[in-house]
């Protein structure tokens, strides 16, 4: 029996044979997806990070078939589809937040996945939000400006967001009924 799951916004059908193969190893054999790194294979330091669903997930140690149905975000789905890069990314590349580059696809989908839920984060916010992601070369405060510099971004969308959900409620739900 065949599995689903939606890998940057395609459909993928796994095999059943590929079900009990680790996620990582799957997005980097089977669909040429490498951003995803398995680096210390204890799920502890968040170089194999991906977004399943909008949450960051660390899956060195888990497997494809725990993943049935799910939305899966690699790095590479983050850029536009003519490799425009995301403003997330351009901002780690702006701020000199990339230096060896192994720990970068699982910080920048942290930072987004926090972004997403947080889109006028403090400095605080952010180095509690990536504490869990290990980096060796940047000392963390290019990769902090490069989150703090992106959040812009955030806020223009979480303003689109709103005023989408806006423009689409009823009218009478947009007044105050009044009582005399």
């Amino acid at each position: 029996m065949q599995m689903k799951l939606f890998v940057n916004g395609k459909e993928v059908e796994v095999p059943t044979s590929a079900m009990e193969k680790r996620i990582v190893e799957f997005l980097r054999e089977d669909l040429d997806l490498t951003g995803a790194k398995n680096a210390c294979d204890v799920g502890a330091c968040g170089a194999c990070t991906i977004l399943v669903n909008d949450e960051p997930s660390r899956i060195c140690i888990k497997l494809v078939k725990d993943f049935g149905g799910q939305r899966i975000l690699t790095i590479e789905g983050m850029a536009a589809p003519d490799g425009t890069l995301h403003p997330l990314q351009q901002a780690f590349l702006d701020c000199g937040a990339i230096q060896c580059g192994y720990c970068t696809p699982g910080m920048v989908l942290t930072a987004h996945a926090f972004l997403l839920k947080t889109p006028h984060p403090t400095r605080a916010q952010i180095r509690h939000a990536i504490v869990k992601n290990l980096c060796r070369c940047t000392g963390y405060q290019q990769i902090i400006d490069a989150v703090e510099k992106a959040a812009p971004h955030y806020h223009r969308e979480e303003r689109r967001l709103q005023a989408a959900s806006t423009s689409e409620k009823p009218a009478h739900e947009d007044t105050e009924e009044t009582t005399g």
